[in-house]
């Protein structure tokens, strides 16, 4: 089994900051792309930024510049350090991890359980 534990949200003003973690245990071969994304209320998920294992990253443009996701390969735990929060970036935030539980598997999409981010005016 797998499971992803993130943590790191909560309340705050915005142009204040956020720093988001999330760790994936279990049993665990090896990690491809790591990520998150969020969830507005009666919105559909959107992709926030991804980062795969060789460090290559993706942004979504709302959060260019002002959000920054890094990785810890050897405790396979993807961050996202968010600056300039704007109202508009309250969200549910959900971690993912596409990765293979033993050699040789599919590898296959996990989810989080999603934390919130409210940033208020």
């Amino acid at each position: 089994q797998v499971h992803l534990m993130e943590s790191g949200g909560g309340l705050v003003q915005a142009g204040g900051s956020l720093r988001l973690s999330c760790a994936a245990s279990g049993s665990i071969f090896s990690i491809n792309t790591m990520g998150w994304y969020r969830q507005a209320p009666g919105k559909q998920r959107d992709l926030v930024a991804t980062i795969t294992s060789g460090g290559m990253t993706n942004y979504a443009d709302s959060v260019k510049g002002r959000f920054t996701i890094s990785r810890d390969n050897p405790k396979n735990t993807v961050y996202l350090q968010m600056n300039s929060l704007k109202t508009e970036d309250t969200a549910v935030y959900y971690c993912s991890a596409n990765l293979r539980t033993y050699y040789g598997s599919r590898p296959y999409d996990y989810w989080g359980q999603g934390t919130q981010v409210t940033v208020s005016s």
